[in-house]
């Protein structure tokens, strides 16, 4: 039985599927493979890197939609298989491209009159006189780049314009972001209306039968109710496609691992399948850090007979601009065993910029391909790209410079038989300098002495691509099994999920003292970077696979305090804003949250690795936020917790909790260093701690939100480490009253996080899941995980924050905070230490 024959096969028992796994030898995740129609993932990742390098289909069908950045910015990838003259498109969709015809100010200022108050007569008709309005020059806004100020509630905008030969239009559409409330009126006439805001561009098509030969008017009202202040608009014609016609390949399944997520497809006679990986091994931090992925195409013949085929790989040159209105030059060119594109902006502004919703426009990106592979590779426009591909016009210049180019790669498959051939190609990014730490620039980690070239990482990722691919298939085997024994299908299967998108939300660097420096971004949550309370429920992924990774999520957090540039006696929040890591840009401290999170997961580091020597280093630190817990940890005044968007609290129990394990947890780490007299005072403050803690929120049938009202209740997800790190602190009686209270509120999506919404994070579910007495239990809160991440309305990487009865995404997406999915596996791996 060939390896694809398992993919109809149901896996009733773990028994059967041990079976399968020693005498097939099969793919573990195929567990998972379904038909194209199913949903395995709520989005699919393709490119996943670092924040900057992160691609994702947010579509069951690789073709069902362009690929995109986990901001939801485009970074299209086009597939197309041309088998026989016949095309076949297989991923992406062509991107929709515009011509302008009327600039918007990200293009091009332009100038406005406006009034910031109700104006008199037909203040929307073309032959109005505006001569009493102010003059200004777009966009306008309150934040961020503008160019006129506006500040008021309400402001009405006109524009005019002249189009010479509106019959020249193929398809008008409006070009608009605004914040918030919008009218727009074309000479007069309402062409749209919206209640709310955009972050981005928008398209609306409209009648090109409203414009003018002539003079032409756009006339805005706009309303702010909330927020920030923005405008910006102008119009577009959408050209007609050239060149034959295409097909869609059909998607016959799709299969997702640790390292790789793999497509196969049917296009006419030909079967092809397209595996994506990222090999992000954390045992080797050379190849984790080394920015690149490899996309393999393996083509046969489905009817026996002989084929000629060729693949296209279209990327667009928006994988390295932060908006698509920047200029980029693209170069064509070759080393010794590499054909090779480049593109990146012309501008490279190394760093200058630090936001949440951001692209990469410094640094280079990457197409490479064997030349033994005999591939044809050229630049074009964006626009040109597929009808370049479909006429057979695959020349270009070595170097082209313009706006949303694209990158294109034909690899020629002469002889396609029912014997499976197959060729990859590689795309790269170099960020060129990846971090700035506390005003140091820092490269990234692979070149971190500046004597590297990013062609000589391309060509050993073509020479170790055996290898690299057989060491992928090992660990995702190696992986999904430990998971499937912890914790049964459905949590192997959200590990499998939350792998590569927790790894991707990090930047691998060395500080100026030659540390690691494992940075993350709080994606889609402010766009911090190092954020304490987003290391701490990511920690079980990296404590499993390399706890060097963990060191360093928290160096720097010690480093901002021992440097003297942070002066408080708990841990920072942050280090920045996501790249410029140079202090805490969030608004203001959680000291009981932040320290106590920096003590335990320095004890988890401890016990892990059975090594007191990062504990030891920052010992004094330790105790000065251990002391800190001591004095106000218990019952905590009103503070924030990282559950932040549920707002201030006063004497929460579980940051009570949190505070309790802290101190425990340094009494452990002082036990293993041999300060017995320390150990036991710190030991015995937690026990009486815990000993008060359950008279004062013992509410009954369960233990209270806060210590002043037995009316309440919470998720206790801190409890998890008492169990893990085996502290024997909390009687059995805590969990066994909460799990069981816990189930008495689980929601369609999960158990709310607290009696004061429907909110809920899955990533505190996985933690309190791992700590139930009962498996039935257990299942029970990772079934309603599992069932939000296939069934969830919203289609983004992971989204860990949402309403428990609707599943709604309330915020966050990409976080690596789901690596937390892991920590049953840790659990029981520490069991067995």
């Amino acid at each position: 039985m060939n390896k694809n024959s398992w993919t109809h096969l149901k896996i009733p028992t773990l028994t059967t599927f041990y079976i399968y796994l020693i005498f097939g030898g099969f793919l573990l995740s195929q567990v998972h493979q379904l038909k194209a129609q199913e949903r395995i993932a709520p989005a699919y990742p393709l490119i996943t890197h670092n924040p900057n390098f992160s691609i994702w289909s947010m579509t069951d069908q690789l073709n069902g939609s362009v690929t995109k950045h986990w901001t939801d910015a485009e970074h299209s990838l086009l597939g197309v298989v041309e088998v026989d003259g016949q095309l076949y498109r297989f991923m992406g969709k062509e991107p929709a491209y515009y011509t302008s015809v009327l600039h918007t100010a990200e293009e091009k200022e332009f100038e406005i009159d406006y009034t910031l108050s109700a104006p008199q007569g037909d203040w929307k008709d073309l032959s109005y006189d505006a001569k009493d309005w102010k003059k200004g020059t777009a966009p306008i806004g309150d934040n961020g780049d503008y160019r006129t100020k506006w500040t008021s509630d309400q402001i009405w905008v006109r524009r005019m314009f002249t189009v010479e030969n509106p019959n020249s239009i193929n398809e008008l559409f409006l070009k608009l972001n605004h914040d918030d409330n919008v009218e727009v009126f074309l000479n007069g006439k309402s062409v749209y209306r919206k209640n709310g805001w955009t972050n981005s561009f928008t398209y609306i098509p409209l009648n090109k039968a409203d414009l003018r030969k002539g003079n032409n008017s756009i006339a805005i009202a706009l309303k702010n109710t909330a927020g920030g202040r923005y405008l910006d608009f102008g119009l577009v014609d959408k050209p007609k496609e050239k060149g034959p016609s295409m097909q869609e390949a059909i998607q016959q399944n799709v299969q997702i691992t640790a390292t790789s997520t793999i497509y196969n497809f049917k296009a006419g006679a030909v079967d092809l399948k397209v595996t994506f990986t990222s090999p992000l091994l954390m045992d080797d931090l050379n190849l984790l850090a080394r920015p690149i992925s490899y996309i393999t195409y393996s083509l046969k013949s489905n009817d026996s007979k002989s084929h000629k085929a060729k693949v296209l790989l279209s990327a667009s040159s928006n994988i390295a601009v932060y908006r698509p209105s920047q200029e980029v030059e693209a170069k064509q060119y070759t080393t010794n065993s590499l054909n090779i594109l480049k593109v990146g902006t012309v501008e490279q502004p190394f760093l200058q910029k630090a936001a949440d919703d951001m692209r990469i426009d410094w640094g280079y990106f990457y197409v490479a391909t064997q030349k033994r592979d005999k591939a044809i590779q050229y630049i074009s426009s964006g626009a040109e790209a597929l009808a370049d591909f479909r006429q057979g016009n695959t020349k270009s210049a070595s170097v082209l410079k313009g706006k949303t180019l694209a990158l294109n790669t034909v690899l020629p498959f002469d002889q396609v038989t029912k014997s499976e051939t197959s060729k990859f190609i590689k795309l790269g990014y170099d960020e060129i300098w990846a971090i700035q730490y506390f005003k140091q620039n820092l490269r990234p980690y692979w070149n971190n002495a500046g004597n590297e070239v990013f062609d000589t990482q391309l060509e050993k990722a073509a020479q170790e691509y055996k290898s690299v691919m057989a060491r992928c298939a090992a660990f995702d085997k190696e992986m999904y099994v430990e998971a499937l024994k912890a914790g049964g299908e459905k949590y192997a299967h959200l590990n499998v999920l939350s792998y590569r998108q927790s790894i991707a939300a990090h930047t691998l660097v060395k500080s100026p003292d030659n540390e690691l420096l494992w940075l993350s971004k709080e994606n889609n949550s402010g766009g911090f970077i190092n954020t304490v309370d987003v290391t701490y429920p990511s920690a079980p992924l990296y404590l499993l696979y390399n706890p060097e990774l963990l060191k360093g999520m928290l160096t720097g957090i010690f480093y901002f305090t021992e440097s003297g540039q942070y002066p408080y006696p708990w841990a920072a929040h942050d280090l920045g804003t996501y790249p410029l890591a140079n202090g805490q840009t969030y608004g203001e401290p959680m000291p009981v949250e932040e320290s106590g999170n920096m003590v335990i997961l320095t004890a988890a580091i401890s016990k892990v690795q059975n090594d007191l020597s990062y504990a030891k280093k920052h010992w004094k630190t330790l105790t000065m936020w251990t002391d800190y817990l001591v004095k106000e940890g218990f019952d905590p005044k009103t503070q924030l917790c990282t559950d932040d968007f549920a707002g201030h609290l006063a004497r929460n129990v579980n940051l009570s909790v949190k505070a309790i394990v802290g101190i425990a947890c340094y009494a452990q780490m002082a036990e293993a260093l041999g300060e017995k007299e320390t150990a036991r005072k710190y030991k015995a403050i937690a026990k009486e701690m815990v000993q008060n803690w359950v008279k004062m929120a013992n509410a009954g049938d369960h233990y209270a939100l806060t210590f002043d009202n037995k009316n309440t209740w919470s998720l206790k997800y801190n409890l998890v480490w008492d169990k893990v790190l085996s502290l024997d602190l909390f009687p059995q009686e805590v969990y066994d009253k909460e799990m069981k209270y816990y189930l008495t509120k689980q929601m369609k999506f999960g158990v709310p996080l607290d009696n004061r919404s429907a909110f809920t994070k899955n990533d505190w579910i996985m933690w309190t899941a791992a700590f139930a007495p009962q498996k039935e239990q257990f299942d029970a809160l990772v079934d309603s995980v599992y069932f939000h991440a296939m069934n969830g309305p919203t289609r983004v990487p992971l989204n860990d924050f949402y309403n428990g009865e609707t599943g709604v995404r309330e915020n966050f997406k990409a976080r690596s905070v789901v690596g937390g999915f892991f920590m049953k596996t840790l659990a029981e791996r520490m069991k067995n230490k």
